[in-house]
């Protein structure tokens, strides 16, 4: 028996369960998405959450620097 009933097609969140929001750039540091973007996820249209995946990627730069440990004390 198939339940077809919860089958969708839809685009997963990209959410990878480490929810934590850099405070400088305000992204998730772990789906690189803004706050306002996953509160919004589940209302978005498919077209919508392509955009914010397509972007996703470039993200990743913003939030990538460090902030202690050896290099920070060099500067």
């Amino acid at each position: 028996m198939s339940d077809d009933v919860w089958k969708r097609d839809e685009i997963e969140s990209p959410c990878i369960k480490i929810c934590v929001i850099h405070p400088e750039s305000r992204l998730c540091t772990g789906c690189l998405r803004s706050i306002e973007e996953i509160t919004a996820w589940s209302r978005m249209s498919p077209d919508a959450r392509r955009a914010v995946m397509q972007e996703l990627p470039s993200r990743a730069p913003r939030i990538a620097k460090r902030r202690g440990g050896r290099e920070g004390r060099r500067g």
